[in-house]
């Protein structure tokens, strides 16, 4: 892995001013015009790898999202750096892991959130008009943060009807579905008359049930509101007759996870075909319904504006969810790939070759300093993501890196993983995973030969070799990111 000593010599390279010619966009400097590219980001909680059209589902309509991956780069090996809500969010806007930027879990961490150093707050600096709308999730509190000039936010998760929407400070009954409310606020910011460059963040509470979540990360159901995975009206229903495929660790018995595996408490054991029922993967994907059009509308009004081309637009979910793999239902925060692997696409004509696929590993911590570079901003400390640019361009650099680090600290919500907090290193074949406070339950995975994580040959001779780079590999990510 490349260390964050060398993204900030890259970062150098990027451009110093708000007039410096970018070679991604023709930046008029000269006549005192700025035509730096506007920047979207559409966040999508929850959001599998594999459960829209392009990403290989086999009934899901999603046609506005799978023209942003057609018509762009859809990265085909993309990680969170934590796979839980709010540490992933943090990572996305800071491009920091979770042990430099505090937000490590889905507590209270208000007051930390209101101090990150977000890539909108470096571009609002260097004259972006900057839009946060939706799902913060990093505490409960929903009042605007530095370095934006428009802020619509929710408390906590949010409802999903009807939602009560922090509005430039003040709380505001917003009638209506979530998606839609939200897409509407995004519009209205959007089709600002204005003479430079925005850049919006726009933060679904899709794919997430309808729970308010308390300080302690308890939570529990919304007076008033429907519960669990509520779609738009017009979506429900959809897919009721759908046959939900299950991919095959979901169907095999779970062997060789000793931490998964303990007795704790009432808890039953893990078993196939446990985890999370057909109706609501249903559920889910009606929800999904919503984004779709909703990242429609988008395309629809950037593009009646003439700007559909000269906006970068990325797409990503903050982590993945599980659907009955290894017994597993919607616990995320584990480190097997239904849980670390996202979604992640770009669209932007001028840089990006429609339909390409890129293969190496890349993680949400990439996305802020890759928009840093593309808005012509530098970040105000050095970063662990890489640039995604150069990958962007199509090329594959020599120096990219070979592993990521995933991280999880203890849970004290979740009783499955209680004192599971762990750090993992992935790279394109092995996976290692050392459970910090269980004594003799790592695991390690030949993902070539076993990609659905089903056999831990930790204990096998054959690997001993390969155990003792993963775990040097794992403290050299930790040593080169602290």
């Amino acid at each position: 892995m490349v260390s964050w000593f060398s993204v900030a010599r890259a970062a150098t390279r990027s451009a110093l001013c708000v007039c410096m010619v970018s070679v991604f966009a023709l930046t008029g400097c000269m006549d005192g015009t700025d035509t730096r590219p506007n920047i979207i980001v559409i966040l999508v909680d929850d959001l599998r790898w594999d459960d829209f059209g392009a990403g290989g589902h086999p009934f899901v309509e999603t046609p506005n999202i799978d023209r942003i991956a057609n018509e762009g780069a859809r990265f085909l090996n993309a990680f969170a750096s934590t796979p839980l809500c709010s540490p992933s969010r943090a990572a996305f806007l800071t491009g920091l892991y979770a042990h430099a930027n505090g937000i490590e879990d889905n507590l209270a961490r208000n007051e930390t959130s209101h101090e990150l150093l977000t890539f909108p707050r470096a571009l609002n600096a260097d004259g972006y008009e900057t839009a946060f709308i939706g799902k913060w999730h990093m505490g409960n509190d929903d009042s605007p943060r530095p370095g934006f000039d428009r802020w619509v936010g929710m408390r906590g998760q949010g409802e999903s009807v009807d939602p009560v929407l922090n509005i430039d400070g003040t709380r505001t009954p917003s009638p209506g579905y979530v998606t839609d409310v939200l897409t509407d606020f995004s519009i209205d910011f959007i089709e600002q008359e204005r003479t430079g460059p925005f850049a919006l963040y726009l933060s679904h509470k899709a794919l997430h049930p309808n729970i308010f979540q308390a300080d302690d990360g308890s939570s529990r159901a919304l007076v008033g509101q429907p519960r669990g995975f509520i779609a738009a009206e017009r979506h429900r229903g959809r897919y009721a007759d759908e046959v939900i495929q299950r991919r095959f660790n979901a169907t095999q018995p779970i062997r060789g996870k000793p931490a998964l595996q303990r007795q704790i408490g009432d808890l039953p054991p893990l078993r196939p075909g446990g985890g999370t029922n057909d109706n609501t993967v249903r559920s889910r994907l009606e929800m999904l319904l919503g984004v779709d059009d909703s990242t429609g509308r988008l395309l629809e009004t950037l593009d009646a504006m003439g700007e559909l081309d000269n906006t970068i637009i990325v797409l990503a979910g903050d982590h993945g969810y599980f659907y009955g793999e290894h017994g597993l239902g919607g616990e995320r925060r584990l480190a097997y790939e239904e849980s670390a692997r996202i979604p992640l696409m770009v669209r932007y004509p001028p840089l990006v070759e429609a339909g390409i696929t890129p293969e190496p590993l890349v993680m949400n911590i990439d996305v802020a300093p890759t928009l840093l570079e593309l808005g012509g901003s530098q970040p105000a400390r050095p970063l662990h993501g890489l640039s995604l640019v150069p990958l962007l361009r199509g090329e594959e650099p020599s120096d990219w890196r070979t592993s990521i680090l995933v991280e999880y600290y203890t849970d004290t919500v979740f009783r499955r993983i209680v004192t599971m907090g762990y750090k993992a290193v992935r790279t394109d074949r092995y996976k290692y995973i050392d459970y910090l406070e269980l004594e003799g339950m790592a695991e390690l995975y030949d993902l070539e030969s076993d990609p659905f994580e089903l056999d831990n040959v930790i204990d096998d001779p054959d690997y001993s070799a390969i155990l003792e780079e993963m775990k040097v590999e794992l403290q050299r990510l930790l040593d080169t990111t602290t």
